[in-house]
């Protein structure tokens, strides 16, 4: 569900129980944080260069920003699918035997790419933690973690950090972590940057329904209108009282056609928490109250 950059007016495709998960509170528009002895500033919403939602380049391949993240030195992360950097074909969605990119890739923050742009740098970061590579390393084996965990951090370089948001654009939030799942007609809601939308605001935010659990909760499947499309993978999903739910991770051409698989992010976080070496990550709150208007 990644998209190749263009090159010469071409655009391929590139390959597509819970612990306790913290989250760092943000007072709204102060956009301070503490973590640690450290203190962070963020940038106003209004202003932000770098936040959920915002494109990610990765040798090539466009994805879509979800959530920012934190640790107990004050680093800054932002997160999106572990397949944005995957080197399997798109069809390759086990993350226990595809192929990735390494740890150290560069990753660019871009705005306004489409098919016939590579639109504007507005930041950089290098690939710190990949679920893929974790799980290739430690010899996960359990088939719905290897199937569904699809997260990966990219570590924002300090120079760009005062441009960065966490809210999501459009709806407001997160407002915390959604750790109960959901049921068959539940509320969720997303907003996906697709370079294949050419930049159309009007089809950036996506409200939709869950169809349910699946994978032992470690996966929801949804539908949204618009449905999410390549380039939109890694997007953030939240339920209806604006917590983060999920990170995009795949499309459905069958059973389901048009759906979306949604990953668990309180599972892919716990797991990152646990097996990345990040010490004290967390969820970063958004400055912006969740407002599904809609």
């Amino acid at each position: 569900m990644a998209f190749r950059r263009p090159v010469v007016a071409a655009l391929a495709s590139a390959t597509l129980a819970t612990a306790a998960v913290a989250v760092a509170g943000m007072p709204a528009e102060a956009a301070k944080k503490s973590a640690g002895t450290a203190t962070v500033a963020y940038a106003p919403a209004s202003t932000a260069k770098i936040h959920p939602g915002t494109m990610m380049y990765t040798d090539g391949a466009q994805c879509t920003a979800n959530f920012v993240y934190t640790d107990s030195a004050a680093n800054t992360y932002v997160g999106y699918a572990a397949h944005c950097a995957g080197t399997g074909a798109a069809t390759s969605t086990d993350g226990c035997d595809t192929g990735s990119l390494p740890l150290g890739t560069k990753v660019d923050f871009v705005d306004n790419g489409s098919l016939v742009s590579s639109g504007t740098t507005v930041g950089t970061g290098t690939l710190v933690y990949s679920s893929w590579l974790t799980m290739q390393k430690d010899g996960t084996t359990d088939p719905d973690t290897c199937a569904y965990n699809d997260l990966a951090l990219v570590k924002v370089d300090p120079q760009y950090v005062s441009t960065v948001n966490p809210s999501i654009p459009f709806w407001g939030g997160p407002t915390g972590i959604n750790t109960t799942g959901t049921a068959a007609g539940d509320d969720v809601f997303s907003y996906g940057n697709s370079s294949l939308r050419a930049g159309i605001e009007l089809l950036k935010p996506k409200q939709g329904a869950s169809l349910g659990d699946d994978g032992n909760g470690w996966s929801h499947t949804v539908y949204t209108v618009t449905p999410g499309i390549p380039g939109d993978s890694g997007s953030a999903f939240l339920d209806k009282d604006g917590k983060a739910l999920g990170v995009l991770s795949t499309v459905a051409i069958a059973p389901l056609a048009g759906s979306n698989g949604v990953g668990d992010l309180a599972k892919e976080l716990a797991f990152a928490q646990q097996h990345s070496g990040i010490s004290g990550l967390a969820l970063v709150n958004g400055t912006e109250p969740f407002s599904p208007l809609l």
